[in-house]
């Protein structure tokens, strides 16, 4: 696979051996990685890491729909993460999170990167796009906003958002309230 070019940011599919070498640099087991900007990664990478793994182990490598590194064009560091959680399901739906290091947040970066994961998704036959957020967290709810994700749900604790192309049957979220 190869890598996703944006204007000011290379989406890097992680390989065994990366997803590998970010579970051992947050257990302290290796020196920080050079190429990783302060405070990468953090727990959503190293979960996300993991979680390809798994995946890897059990059913083999889910590419295109497997995790991303963040890099910067500018310097190469990596400044966050962006993943798809898996094969899409039985309606075409894949889900997504993504993350940035506290110094690369507020620069529209995580825009950035969801288009370009959503194009993606898109140009592989995916019928839409499903993330949550916390309910405190703006920031990411104006990033699903921005790229064209609507807010469909939201329970005491989360906000869900989906974008669909062309528009496919509503997958319920357990316990969460549909909007109208």
């Amino acid at each position: 696979m190869e890598d996703l070019v944006t204007a000011r940011l290379v989406l890097h599919p992680l390989t065994i051996a990366e997803a590998r070498r970010l579970v051992m640099g947050a257990a302290g087991e290796r020196a920080h990685d050079e190429s990783w900007a302060p405070g990468y990664p953090d727990e959503g990478d190293v979960a996300g890491a993991r979680r390809f793994l798994r995946s890897c182990a059990s059913t083999g490598d889910p590419q295109p729909f497997g995790p991303y590194e963040i890099r910067r064009r500018q310097d190469g560091l990596a400044v966050g993460g962006v993943a798809f959680h898996g094969h899409a399901d039985d309606w075409g739906i894949v889900t997504i999170g993504y993350g940035l290091v506290p110094s690369a947040r507020g620069r529209g970066f995580a825009t950035e990167a969801l288009r370009a994961l959503l194009d993606l998704a898109r140009d592989n036959g995916v019928t839409g796009v499903e993330g949550d957020t916390d309910q405190r967290n703006v920031a990411s709810q104006r990033v699903m906003n921005a790229v064209g994700m609507r807010l469909v749900a939201q329970d005491n604790r989360l906000k869900y958002y989906r974008i669909c192309w062309p528009e496919v049957p509503a997958t319920a979220v357990p316990g969460a309230a549909e909007l109208s």
